[in-house]
């Protein structure tokens, strides 16, 4: 991928990463994760049947759960301790 159509698609994950031009897989991965993190009380099966429709097995599935827990956690212990970012991510 060249360097333009990387910073285009960053942008556009940046801007709503529902009308970004990315694979089913990829749209099925990010809608999942998106639920998981805003609202995870409302993850029921039919969520991870998406995931399985979408070409992902049980591992592929747990491992995109697991990352996107342990991201939600450690974010949360970060603003628990009122980490701040570098400034290099301003």
């Amino acid at each position: 991928m060249a360097d333009t159509e990387q910073e285009s698609l960053i942008a556009a994950l940046c801007d709503d990463y529902k009308k970004a031009a990315l694979t089913p897989e990829d749209l099925a991965m990010l809608r999942y994760t998106d639920k998981l993190t805003l609202t995870p009380g409302k993850i029921t099966g039919e969520d991870v049947t998406a995931l399985r429709n979408a070409g992902f097995d049980d591992r592929g599935i747990h491992d995109i759960c697991t990352i996107a827990a342990y991201f939600a956690f450690v974010n949360r212990i970060a603003d628990g301790l009122g980490v701040e970012l570098e400034s290099r991510f301003y």
